[in-house]
């Protein structure tokens, strides 16, 4: 009995160790890499596994691009972003124009998407804006509050007074005295 749980115990281990394979053969090697511009001069990515999982390593990225007139940028590596799990971003590196942009994954993922991407100049906002709450707050109901603080301000203060005023007024004649029944 006992050379039977050693051995079941062996075939077990054996298993486990067998078990755990690459994160690309996992999931079967390919990735689906989405590209898109940021709105200015850069580009995004998000990568995740063919079969929709999340990337579970950092995977780096080869970025070219092909513009107008036979300008071309990279190849460039992008590393992941601060934004999560499987976004890439490359910052500012295009300029304004049409471009045809390719990003790859190296081995054992050997992946590769393209997009026809437009990128501009980077707009910032100005300092009168940024100092400026943003439109439609009032109507999301941002501006209520100090409204009902200071309803709620003059109730208390009322009442107070009116307790105020009533204790020091003291008795009225018609009021008796506390434990006098008549």
């Amino acid at each position: 009995m006992r050379t039977f749980r050693v051995f079941a115990a062996a075939l077990v281990a054996a298993g486990l160790v067998a078990l755990p394979a690459g994160p690309a053969a996992a999931h079967d090697g390919k990735l689906k890499l989405t590209v898109a511009g940021d709105g200015a001069g850069g580009i995004t990515v998000q990568a995740v596994h063919a079969d929709g999982h999340r990337l579970d390593q950092p995977v780096l990225l080869t970025l070219t691009a092909e513009g107008e007139g036979g300008r071309t940028a990279g190849p460039v590596q992008i590393a992941p972003a601060a934004e999560g799990q499987g976004f890439y971003s490359s910052g500012a590196l295009l300029s304004p124009g049409d471009w045809r942009v390719t990003v790859s994954a190296p081995a054992p993922y050997l992946s590769t998407a393209s997009a026809r991407v437009q990128a501009r100049v980077a707009q910032s906002p100005s300092p009168v804006a940024a100092a400026r709450p943003a439109a439609g707050a009032e109507a999301a109901g941002a501006g209520w509050w100090p409204w009902l603080a200071g309803g709620l301000v003059v109730v208390v203060a009322g009442a107070a007074l009116l307790l105020w005023r009533r204790r020091r007024a003291g008795p009225r004649p018609g009021d008796q005295p506390a434990g006098l029944g008549g």
